[in-house]
């Protein structure tokens, strides 16, 4: 039951980000307060990800771009019932940086559950080597089909319990 829970959305400007704007679309309907912080300004968010952030922003759901003064730098998020990471997913080649890697570090310290889009993170969608950072989730829902990665024993310390969305594919 969402109603009434606070959710942290941590987006990235690619699909991954889109899908967890969707994410806090479908929370704020069913009652949640979702709030979505950004790994880059909204301004350089374009496609399908620009188009959910342009969702949001109609409904009035709280952004939190990084340019925000203090926000990435304080490295702590605020209190929350559940994250949902979304900040990076199949087309990382290599390791997370700048905001998007002060975020990672920032939900790994909260006490909240960590529940990945896709893939966790930080993780690399072919081999299933988790990067520095690397967001360690509670639980990861993958779309479609499981990424190879992530049936990989590298990747079983942080992608937690393993569910697979049909998304009619």
């Amino acid at each position: 039951d969402a109603r009434g829970k606070t959710v942290l959305v941590l987006a990235g400007s690619g699909g991954n980000g889109g899908d967890g704007m969707v994410a806090a679309r479908f929370l704020h309907s069913w009652g949640a307060h979702p709030a979505v912080w950004l790994s880059h300004d909204a301004d350089t968010i374009q496609g399908a990800a620009a188009h959910q952030l342009r969702s949001l922003l109609t409904l009035g759901l709280p952004i939190h771009p990084p340019s925000q003064p203090g926000r990435h730098d304080s490295g702590e998020l605020p209190g929350a019932d559940l994250i949902v990471d979304a900040l990076l997913g199949f087309g990382l080649s290599g390791p997370p940086s700048g905001p998007a890697a002060r975020l990672i570090t920032a939900a790994n310290a909260h006490p909240a559950p960590i529940l990945a889009v896709d893939l966790p993170s930080g993780v690399d969608a072919r081999s299933g080597d988790p990067y520095e950072p690397c967001i360690r989730a509670d639980a990861t829902l993958t779309l479609a089909l499981p990424k190879t990665g992530l049936l990989t024993p590298t990747a079983r310390p942080v992608i937690g319990e393993l569910a697979v969305a049909d998304i009619g594919i």
